[in-house]
């Protein structure tokens, strides 16, 4: 306790002209509009020179802001009953009945009774359909372009939310450009794989090895967590003279990201925790994303090589065509994918976001990093600005007509914004060929079937031993 009063006080302290908001520190759960003032570090990017040229984009989407699956919609379901439970036992003791905050009193789910969720809710749509629009009036060239599928590909997973997103960025990209109805749109074509086979944008579903090493983790996940858990548990109890559980709480953490992200209520759940406990609660979130989906394991990642196989290929194509000279109109210019935060965040780790250069030649010897630092420590890992609600990563091809032995760059934004490559010598803006050779190609030499089966994996690690 003496040690979160410690940390609130430092954190007041230290932002003092920056009042603490809750809805920037809700992990994977943080809407779009939120994350995006969010960074561990000043980066200044590298400008594009004047003789440089956008011929080819690639976007990594997330999807939207969604509803909570039907399995939260359970775990809330269950809260709500034992909360009825604690409230009523503790109003059966007068000195404990005051310090039960009045929203409470007779609290039930929003979405109790619901049989279905996880769907892309309205403020999702919103978050990508805006998306669509930026992109097109950043680029201009890029799409000013009769509209062509094999011009501009859209793909997505067969997961509903994210085939929504896809339709909702292609309507804001696609805005005007079209005859039908008074917003003048026009059809384009959204195009996916079956769940059983998607190794580009659901590896993770396909991935044996990989389901084997999540199960085999989740146990130490929960173990890392439980003494923080138990501190504020311990805590709650004392303020609110409520017989909170470690499971209570870890439901009311959820309540609050859910709250706070999809229904703007930041003065119910929220409010039950202090600044310092949000932060340290996100902290354990980011944990179990670092370990689980992150740089915590290299098979984390390096699952999701025909992805950066396929994001790799379509540059290349496209400097094929610019240096043969192909017509405009029968070449792609823009390959725009959407996904889940499981493809999102392995992307981000294959070409090295989120990393000091030291870090990075670690990962390209396939050597573990440590976990991420605890509050009050800065950490550039946090699930609130990697992958939030409509999180991406956009790779810009340019050419550039220049005495430079290079004539390609790629340069990398993360939710629209420059971010530093270590693999590039800490730039924004960088050559082809080193993106290829550097950071893209250590991964490549992996092959996804051989780090899936677990079988063959099995058969490599005892060969290695």
């Amino acid at each position: 306790m003496i040690l979160l009063l410690l940390f609130l006080a430092i954190t007041q302290f230290s932002n003092a002209d920056e009042p603490f908001d809750v809805r920037k520190h809700l992990a994977t759960v943080t809407r779009y509009a939120d994350s995006k003032d969010i960074s561990a570090n000043s980066f200044v990017s590298s400008e594009i020179p004047d003789q440089c040229t956008p011929i080819h984009l690639n976007l990594v989407a997330r999807h939207g802001t969604r509803a909570p699956t039907k399995k939260k919609i359970r775990e809330l379901d269950a809260l709500d009953a034992h909360l009825e439970v604690l409230v009523r036992d503790a109003k059966e003791h007068k000195q404990y009945s005051e310090k039960i905050p009045s929203w409470l009193a007779g609290w039930r789910s929003p979405w109790k009774g619901k049989v279905t969720g996880g769907e892309l809710i309205t403020e999702g749509e919103d978050e990508l359909y805006h998306l669509g629009i930026r992109v097109r009036e950043r680029f201009p060239d890029l799409f000013n372009e009769e509209y062509h599928p094999d011009v501009y590909s859209i793909k997505t997973t067969q997961v509903p939310r994210a085939s929504a997103s896809a339709v909702a960025f292609g309507m804001g990209l696609f805005n005007e450009r079209g005859k039908l109805g008074p917003g003048r749109h026009r059809a384009f074509a959204v195009t996916s794989e079956s769940r059983a086979s998607d190794i580009v944008l659901r590896f993770h579903d396909c991935c044996q090895s990989y389901k084997a090493f999540r199960k085999s983790q989740e146990p130490n996940v929960n173990k890392l967590k439980e003494p923080l858990l138990n501190e504020i548990t311990h805590e709650l109890v004392r303020q609110y003279g409520l017989n909170f559980t470690n499971q209570d709480v870890s439901s009311l953490w959820f309540l609050c990201k859910q709250e706070a992200s999809l229904l703007n209520i930041t003065n119910q759940a929220c409010s039950l925790f202090s600044p310092s406990e949000v932060s340290l609660l996100e902290w354990t979130d980011d944990l179990e994303l670092f370990i689980l989906k992150g740089y915590g394991d290299t098979l984390n990642y390096r699952m999701g090589v025909p992805l950066l196989e396929d994001v790799v290929q379509s540059m290349e194509q496209a400097i094929k065509a610019k240096e043969e000279g192909y017509a405009t109109g029968i070449y792609e210019k823009a390959r725009m994918r959407f996904a889940h935060a499981e493809t999102l965040l392995p992307f981000s780790c294959l070409i090295g976001l989120f990393l000091e250069e030291s870090e990075f030649e670690r990962i390209q010897r396939e050597e573990s990093l440590e976990l991420p630092p605890k509050p009050p420590k800065n950490r550039n890992w946090r699930g609130s600005n990697v992958a939030p609600f409509a999180g991406n990563n956009m790779l810009i091809l340019y050419s550039c007509q220049s005495d430079n032995s290079s004539k390609y760059f790629v340069q990398v934004l993360h939710n629209e914004r420059p971010i530093a490559l270590p693999g590039c010598h800490g730039s924004s803006f960088c050559p082809f060929e080193i993106f290829k050779d550097k950071i893209a190609a250590p991964h490549l030499k992996h092959d996804y079937n051989m780090l899936c089966n677990v079988i063959e994996q099995k058969q490599k690690d005892s060969a290695s031993t």
